[in-house]
């Protein structure tokens, strides 16, 4: 493909922004004959291996440029290892394809492309523009192989990708159809790429010693004597029979391939290279490295000795003596250098010798004085270097001021001689004409109308050719973009899957320690206090169990689960209890926790996310009904909550109404505010928030309270209502919101004289409670009974806090969602579901004390926040809002009946006391009587 070498515009495809769509015929002009071949080619004709000589931009300082390196790719790993020349053992380094990207800029130089590495960038280029395409399709297409075939068994590494099922070949069809798309295959460029590539002599560079790698010196010098030996045995391989144990042909034989272990197989990373052997085994090694080398790759003087003839076995060897001609200028330049630096570090150990060797301090100071003198010699040497060095570059500089003159001067001629050649052809034209057709009249001078008609049609076919470029440049990167954002796309997948399953076995391995945890109980419970080797070793292993810690996990295992030794509102994980067998409870119960999130986080949380993002602006209605049930996303918490409290408050809001009252509190102390500074060192003790010391949470509460305390003046302040605004804070994080909403709590959801000084409406939800639970929980209620268990002494505080102390915090703010739209029945509902949820751990228990102890601490064993809300909204069911408004009527007019009774006797009692005389027994008198006496 010629034109490819001459101008971009014969070798390139519209551009996606200016072609024809998808499937219609292209104009001829568009796509050269050459191309148009190569689209009908299927990539299958392709070689198999995919290597040849490009260019790479590297090094550092004066042999920064370009360096010749033989390129070559390795299936199994997705590498693209490079080395000097074809005929080196070892590579010099690999680059990573898995993760790059492939790119080219129209505005580089012809052949220029990159790749890209997340930890490099490398800098290629190649002969020609197609050999840059055929290149970077062909990557393109081993890094979509490689990301699309299975991992290949540990048996058979060296399988081709072929092997892997007519499924991968498939998806390769197909993504080559889809990349066909954007830009048709380049046909393959003979002796540029592939095999045939390694026959072609070493392209040539400036300098020798600029093509070496000083980041790889090792790897050149052991490339050099495998070269080296190879040649000395290449005479005695050429003279061996046909026949024997070399291959026929150029291919390589297979069953001799170096295994994995090998250092010296192409495919091995650098960082895998031999160790230095000692000097008596190299010769050995080297041997053994160059046969197994001309048995790997088919590129090396062995392999190919007998399918050469005469006269391609002599250009073979001038070529290599040319290159070992190379070689050998370059090793004598680096052997020079070596010689230098070896000189002047034996000078500087002879010195350093001969100091210490001083017998005294006079010849020491000698010996320094010498040196001093040697500096200051050196010095003047270098000054005087730097002055030549001057007057060379002043020199330098006028020699290039006369170069830039006498090309100027060239310039000027080279453009007279190309106005005298076009007037030479225009006139040549003419007299043509004049011959063939008889003058009519006489022609005019050239004029400069021509001159600039014949620069604008210059100007346009460069542009023409620079659009074509531009258009190839489009095609390819859109066609990178396609292929990167699938690849994106798969691997993203995959890496959610690998998190589900390692998140489903992280959800299971905690459900195994948890019960181990909970078996060790119930064991050490079945064997008592006795002082026996059993009891011994149970405590042990619960020690054990409670002093491990995720942290002293390897530090590579993944951690899915956000749940460390706080929540996310600050509240600790695994309480602190002071009884050993409470906190083997509070282990099983944050492991229970964990097991639950990690098995909830994608079936469950994940889809009500999605459900909450696209539910657009709040409103009520069912849909939300059913969402706020099942909770509010941390994320839209906040929002939803002060919707929620807008609703219930907003005939009460007014602008300025919290900054009124804060105003108050400051002018006159309320008489409620002591009980409120004592309360505050006493809410949520096991939250970080609350016992922080600088936390800004404790004052923003005090101001709260001392706000509520003042526009409630009949209430001021109620023992819970910490508790209660300590939630709306953690929630809200704003002190406006957080009042409001303790006031839409306390004025607006629940009964009226719930928080007052008698609790009337809250003794009677108690009551409704019993009523409730001896309907919907028969068993239940007969068994505690039986056992005179009075449950008000623990659900009272549920009612006046709204579980605010009872439940872990990811339920409890389910709960709290629920609550604040459909009010006060969803209270009783989830203290039904509660003791649904614990029944027959309750019935198993035949002691009221051990049932005191348990339903102390019960709430917090639960964990399961779905099978608590299915409980609470449809086993419960039916539970209508008319049966609650009658319970609560009966029960508060007997209670307030109670209440007047008791005053009455109360009354009684008063009177009759204040009636009857104090009588004092005989012989003894009154104070009174005492007093008169003396």
């Amino acid at each position: 493909m010629e034109g490819a070498q001459e101008s971009p515009a014969e070798s390139s495809p519209p551009a996606p922004g200016s072609e024809e769509p998808a499937g219609s015929a292209r104009s001829p002009e568009v796509l050269p004959p050459e191309e148009s071949e190569a689209c009908a080619r299927p990539l299958e004709m392709a070689p198999k291996k995919l290597c040849g000589y490009l260019s790479k931009f590297g090094g550092k300082g004066p042999i920064r440029g370009w360096k010749s390196r033989w390129f070559f790719y390795d299936e199994r790993k997705c590498h693209l290892y490079y080395s000097r020349t074809a005929q080196d053992a070892n590579p010099l380094d690999s680059i990573d394809l898995s993760s790059a990207v492939f790119d080219c800029k129209a505005d580089a130089e012809e052949g220029t492309f990159e790749i890209k590495t997340p930890s490099r960038i490398f800098t290629l280029k190649a002969a020609t523009k197609q050999v840059m395409l055929y290149w970077l399709q062909q990557l393109q297409m081993k890094r979509w192989e490689f990301h699309n075939s299975p991992p290949a068994p540990p048996a058979a590494p060296d399988a081709a990708p072929a092997g892997h099922g007519p499924a991968l070949r498939l998806e390769l069809e197909q993504e080559e159809a889809e990349l066909e798309e954007f830009l048709c295959p380049v046909k393959t460029p003979p002796g540029l790429v592939g095999v045939a590539a390694a026959l072609q002599p070493v392209p040539a560079m400036p300098s020798a010693l600029q093509n070496i790698s000083l980041k790889h010196l090792g790897t050149e010098i052991q490339n050099t004597m495998y070269n080296i030996r190879g040649n000395r045995q290449a005479p005695e391989a050429g003279h061996r029979p046909p026949g024997g144990d070399s291959p026929p042909s150029g291919e390589p034989r297979r069953e001799e391939q170096a295994s994995p272990a090998d250092p010296s197989a192409p495919g091995r990373d650098p960082a895998d290279s031999p160790k230095p052997t000692p000097k008596s085994s190299l010769t050995s090694n080297l041997i053994q490295k160059a046969k197994r080398q001309n048995n790997t790759f088919p590129l090396f003087g062995e392999g190919l000795a007998w399918s050469r003839t005469g006269q391609e076995k002599v250009s073979a060897l001038e070529q290599q003596v040319l290159a070992l001609t190379e070689e050998l200028k370059s090793q004598k330049e680096l052997v020079k250098i070596l010689h230098k630096a070896l000189e002047a570090a034996q000078q500087e150990k002879r010195a350093s010798s001969a100091y210490l060797a001083a017998a005294e301090d006079k010849d020491r100071l000698e010996l320094v004085r010498h040196k001093v003198r040697q500096i200051a010699e050196l010095g003047r040497r270098v000054e005087a270097l730097e002055r030549e060095r001057e007057s060379l570059a002043q020199t330098a500089g006028l020699r290039e001021q006369q170069v830039q003159e006498l090309q100027q001067h060239v310039q000027l001629l080279l453009d007279k001689n190309q106005a005298k050649q076009q007037v030479i052809c225009k006139l040549s034209e003419k007299v043509t004409r004049d011959f063939m057709q008889p003058r009519k009249q006489p022609p005019g001078p050239p004029d400069a109308a021509d001159r600039d008609f014949l620069s604008q049609q210059e100007k346009m076919e460069h542009l023409k050719d620079d659009m074509e470029a531009y258009r190839t440049q489009n095609r390819f990167l859109n066609s990178e973009i396609h292929q990167v954002t699938k690849i994106w796309r798969k691997v993203a997948e995959k890496e959610r899957a690998l998190l589900m399953k390692c998140a489903y076995l992280q959800a299971r391995n905690c459900q195994v320690e948890s019960k181990y945890l909970a078996g060790l109980r119930r064991l050490q419970e079945a064997v008592g206090d006795e002082a026996s080797e059993c009891a011994k070793l149970l405590r042990q292993l619960s020690q054990e169990a409670l002093q491990w810690e995720a942290s002293e996990a390897s530090a590579d295992s993944v951690v899915l689960s956000p749940i460390g030794e706080y929540d996310e509102y600050g509240f600790l994980t695994v309480p602190n209890y002071e009884v050993e067998d409470l906190k083997l409870l509070a282990k099983i119960q944050a492991l229970e926790v964990r097991s639950h999130h990690l098995l909830a986080h994608e079936a469950v949380e994940r889809p009500l996310r999605e459900r909450w993002a696209a539910l657009g602006e709040l409103a009520p209605s069912a849909e939300l009904k059913q969402l706020l049930r099942e909770g509010v996303p941390r994320e839209h918490r906040p929002r939803v909550w002060r919707w929620l409290v807008h609703l219930r408050v907003q005939h009460l809001q007014a602008p300025g109404r919290y900054q009124e009252l804060l105003s108050w509190g400051q002018a006159r102390e309320h008489p409620a505010a002591r009980q409120i500074e004592l309360d505050l060192n006493r809410t949520f003790p096991n939250n970080k928030h609350f016992t922080c010391p600088t936390s800004t949470f404790p004052e923003k509460l005090r101001r709260v309270l001392l706000a509520f305390s003042w526009q409630n003046p009949s209430i001021g302040y109620c023992q819970g209502l910490n508790r209660l605004a300590a939630i709306a804070l953690l929630v809200l994080d704003e002190e406006e919101s957080a009042f409001w909403c303790l006031v839409a709590i306390v004025e607006s959801i629940m009964p009226a004289d719930y928080y007052s000084k008698t609790l009337t409406s809250s003794q009677v939800d108690q009551r409704v409670l019993q009523d409730l639970l001896s309907e919907k929980l028969p068993r239940l209620m007969a068994h505690l009974g039986q056992h005179r268990v009075d449950l008000s002494f623990v659900t009272f505080n549920w009612f006046l806090v709204v579980f605010a102390d009872s439940l872990i915090s990811n339920i409890l703010l389910q709960v709290w969602d629920a609550f604040l739209y459909e009010g006060t029945k969803v209270v009783f509902r989830y203290a039904l579901a509660i003791f649904k949820y614990n029944e027959e751990e309750i019935l198993r228990l035949q002691d009221a004390l051990e049932i005191y102890q348990y339903l102390h601490f019960f709430t917090k064993t639960i964990c399961n926040s779905q099978k608590l809300m299915s409980i609470a909204f449809n086993d419960m069911n039916p539970f209508p809002m008319k049966q609650l408004r009658q319970l609560r009527a009966a029960h508060r007019e007997r209670l307030e009946a109670e209440l007047r009774e008791l005053e009455r006797l109360k009354a009684e009692y008063l009177e009759t006391r204040a009636s009857q005389r104090p009588l004092v027994p005989e012989g003894c008198t009154s104070e009174d009587e005492a007093d008169g006496d003396a």
